[in-house]
């Protein structure tokens, strides 16, 4: 919403500046990465060890930029989450974390469904966007 200068009301800032928002950025910051997972899940060790890897740990960093940037409550979770998914799969893909000959798809579950229930309960109790204000 605007003020009658044109302005973006304080109460809308937050989502204004929210990436999970606008299409291209969602697309960028976790489209992208999600079909890298989907595309390498078959590829074994080392490339599927580094693909999924990367492709986490930029989902993480965008989510913990996500936060910084508008506040929005899940990134808040998410971003630590896909990051130590991110180093789970590497670790696995080294057999330094060894989760069986089923790893990769218990990973794959573990980073869909926790991804789902902490975006909904996150913002359940907490509401969709934390104050960036301080005081």
């Amino acid at each position: 919403m605007t003020d009658r200068t044109g302005t973006i009301t304080a109460s809308e800032q937050p989502a204004a500046a929210d990436w999970v928002g606008g299409l291209r950025s969602h697309a960028v910051a976790w489209g992208l990465p999600i079909l890298v997972l989907l595309a390498t899940g078959w590829l074994g060790h080392p490339l599927q060890s580094w693909a999924w890897g990367g492709a986490l740990a930029w989902m993480g960093l965008a989510c913990v930029a996500n936060a910084m940037r508008c506040g929005r409550t899940h990134c808040y979770v998410t971003g630590p989450f896909y990051l130590a998914m991110a180093l789970a799969s590497v670790l696995h893909g080294h057999e330094v974390l060894w989760l069986g000959p089923r790893g990769w798809l218990w990973l794959g579950i573990a980073a869909a469904a926790a991804s789902a229930l902490l975006w909904v309960l996150s913002e359940s109790v907490w509401g969709r966007y934390r104050s960036l204000r301080k005081g």
